[in-house]
C-alpha cells in the first residue's frame, strides 16, 4: 500500500474537458426537442384550423390558439437553451455541471415535445368540433391549457436543475488550461 502526502490527497481533480460536450448537448437538446414539440403542435393543429376555415371562415381568427401556444413551446427550448449556454465556462466546467445541464435540457426539450403534440392533437381535433358545435370552445381552450402545463412543468424543473448546477458544480475541479 502507497503511503500519500495530505497534500497528494487534497489536491483537485482536472476539470475533464468533454464535460463542455454534455453542457452543449443540453443546449441543442433544449432547443432541438422543443422545437419538434412546437413544430408538430403547429402543424397538426395548421391541419384543423385549414378545415375548418372550409366549413366556417368567419371562425378562422378565434381557432389561432392552439397555433400561439404550440408556439411558445419553442420559446421555452430557446430560453433554457440560452440560460445553459451562459453558464458553460469551458476551463473549470466540471463534470456534475455538463450532466446537471444535459439533465436540464432533455427535461425542457422532452416535456415540450410531448406538450406539442398533446396541443396538436387537441387543437386540431378541437377546432374541428368547434366548427360544428362553437360551444365546445371552452373546453377547448381548457384541455390546450392543461397541455401548454406539460411543457411549463419540464421548463420550471429544467430552470431549477440548471441553477442548481451552479452552485454545486463549481470548485469540483481545477483548470484543464493552467
Amino acid at each position: 500500500m502507497a503511503l500519500y502526502s495530505a497534500s497528494t490527497l487534497l489536491e483537485k481533480m482536472m476539470c475533464d474537458p468533454s464535460a463542455n460536450f454534455f453542457g452543449m448537448l443540453g443546449v441543442s437538446s433544449a432547443i432541438v426537442l422543443a422545437n419538434l414539440g412546437a413544430a408538430y403542435g403547429t402543424a397538426k393543429s395548421g391541419v384543423g384550423i385549414a378545415n375548418l376555415g372550409v366549413m366556417r371562415p368567419d371562425m378562422v381568427m378565434r381557432s389561432i390558439i392552439p397555433v400561439v401556444m404550440a408556439g411558445v413551446l419553442g420559446i421555452y427550448g430557446l430560453i433554457t437553451a440560452v440560460i445553459i449556454n451562459g453558464k458553460i465556462h469551458a476551463p473549470s466546467y466540471s463534470a456534475y455541471s455538463g450532466y446537471a445541464h444535459l439533465a436540464a435540457g432533455v427535461t425542457v426539450g422532452m416535456s415540450s415535445l410531448a406538450a406539442g403534440m398533446a396541443i396538436g392533437i387537441v387543437g386540431d381535433a378541437g377546432v374541428r368540433a368547434n366548427a360544428q358545435q362553437p360551444k365546445l370552445f371552452v373546453g377547448m381552450i381548457l384541455i390546450l391549457i392543461f397541455a401548454e402545463a406539460l411543457g411549463l412543468y419540464g421548463l420550471i424543473v429544467g430552470l431549477v436543475v440548471a441553477s442548481t448546477a451552479e452552485g454545486k458544480g463549481k470548485g469540483l475541479c481545477s483548470p484543464y488550461n493552467v
